[in-house]
């Protein structure tokens, strides 16, 4: 007789004796349901949702789900590769217990992430959260390195009232301005406490620039982690938001015209826990790895924004002199360039040091934004590669001599272009394998295609509430 002590290959161990014993402890504190939660190839999260007393069993065992959500497009229409997007087949959704956290936006309910593994037990490649694990390993393995990443999350609030949905600010104070603070200030004050009882370290809270927006900053993380507690902030600040009468969204574009919501990652590699980004003897104080490791960064970002500025309305966003960072360009802390230096504050650069990727958005899925962003890096630093001259100030303003000698050129300015880049990048693409990589492309394609025709503003409205 098959019992839940004899779990199918997916399972962790220890897992099964583990989540019957976390199931009894959430129950006592009314939590009634587990989100089981993942993110799609077009940046969608997805759930599945289980009693909290069937945790033990889908620790066990996995919670069935279709593979066809690899080729969703983000208006849930179905595209199709070789392999992906038929009806054929299931897979399992395996909780992460380690992950595990009680939802303090979303009373009675708990959240954990999921890796997606195939009903004989084997890695789905298909599943973005596994690449990201192996890229890290690989790393660590290959080049004795270790990560660690944070995600910027913007996000434009609105009223949840406003009619056909259109999005009217829930703040009308001035970009940083202490009056929008003050009109949102119960929201984001349920939002830190909410943040703290989930263990999420806050660095900082505030209004940004594009009406009704805000930016939250978390710390960083190991690179699995950091892309978990992204989807789980997202998830607290919409939740958060529900009880208040408002409404957010994500999306690059949340209007056609002005500044959108960026992503920005952060991201810094380490040797036997010493930062390659600082005390070093290569420019402003990085290391000859960590100079190399930002160079493959750079001369791969035009194909990277396929997977990190994944939506036609990434491309609303991604516009010249609006810190968006859309040039081949280092500098720095120069915020218009795509790859910034950050030292941090004398005393802590150890510390803080990192690289800062600016042309990423919350459309991207944040698991493959850093699988694919780390493994260019380590194309570079494999390679040898060279950064070329900094630039300062607005990449906008160089000649085109000026321009060619810092290799400086303009990122893709539509996702069309974008693609056409990463289907000739074979370092991305082998990173990702043939399925994920096929995936990434007919789903870019897919939103390429359903966009047809429609100008800024249908492009905006068409995915205001999708992220």
């Amino acid at each position: 007789m098959t019992t839940l002590a004899d779990p199918v290959p997916g399972g962790r161990p220890g897992d099964v004796e583990r989540a019957g014993a976390l199931s009894g402890e959430l129950t006592g504190r009314g939590v009634h349901g587990v989100v089981l939660a993942y993110v799609d190839t077009a940046g969608i999260g997805r759930v599945k949702t289980v009693p909290t007393s069937a945790l033990a069993s889908a620790a066990a065992w996995g919670v069935g789900m279709s593979p066809v959500f690899d080729t969703f497009l983000a208006n849930d229409a179905v595209v199709a590769t070789d392999v992906l997007g038929s009806p054929d087949g299931d897979l399992r959704l395996y909780p992460d217990l380690d992950r595990l956290t009680v939802l303090a936006g979303q009373p009675g309910w708990a959240w954990a992430p999921v890796d997606r593994v195939t009903q004989d037990g084997g890695r789905h490649p298909g599943c973005s959260r596994t690449f990201l694990r192996h890229v890290v390993a690989d790393a660590a393995r290959a080049h004795g390195l270790r990560f660690r990443a944070a995600f910027e999350i913007e996000w434009a609030v609105g009223l949840d009232s406003a009619p056909g949905g259109e999005f009217v600010p829930a703040a009308t104070g001035p970009a940083y301005g202490a009056a929008r603070q003050i009109e949102l200030s119960e929201y984001t004050a349920e939002l830190l406490a909410a943040c703290a009882a989930q263990g999420v370290g806050v660095d900082q809270i505030h209004p940004e620039y594009a009406p009704g927006q805000f930016e939250i900053s978390v710390g960083a993380l190991d690179p699995v982690a950091a892309a978990d507690r992204s989807v789980l902030v997202r998830q607290t600040i919409r939740a958060v938001a529900r009880r208040h009468g408002l409404r957010v969204s994500f999306s690059p574009a949340v209007l056609a015209r002005g500044v959108g919501n960026g992503g920005h990652v952060h991201l810094s590699a380490w040797r036997e826990g010493v930062n390659l980004h600082t005390g070093g003897e290569r420019r402003h104080g990085m290391t000859a790895d960590a100079e190399a490791f930002a160079a493959g960064v750079l001369a791969r970002l035009p194909a990277l924004t396929a997977v990190t500025a994944p939506s036609p309305a990434s491309y609303l966003r991604l516009k010249p002199s609006q810190w968006a960072g859309v040039f081949t360009a280092w500098g720095l802390e120069t915020r218009e360039c795509a790859l910034r230096l950050v030292r941090g504050t004398a005393g802590r650069r150890t510390e803080q040091a990192n690289l800062e990727v600016k042309p990423v958005d919350l459309a991207a899925n944040p698991y493959l934004a850093l699988g694919c962003l780390i493994s260019a890096g380590l194309a570079g630093l494999t390679s040898g590669a060279a950064l070329p001259e900094e630039t300062r100030g607005d990449p906008v303003r160089l000649d085109a001599e000026e321009a060619a000698a810092r290799s400086v050129r303009r990122l893709p300015a539509s996702l069309a272009e974008a693609v056409a880049a990463f289907r000739g990048d074979e370092v991305l693409r082998a990173a990702l394998g043939p399925v994920l990589a096929d995936a990434v492309t007919a789903v870019r394609q897919g939103e390429i295609d359903a966009v047809d025709g429609l100008d800024d503003e249908q492009v905006a409205a068409a995915y205001r509430w999708k992220y």
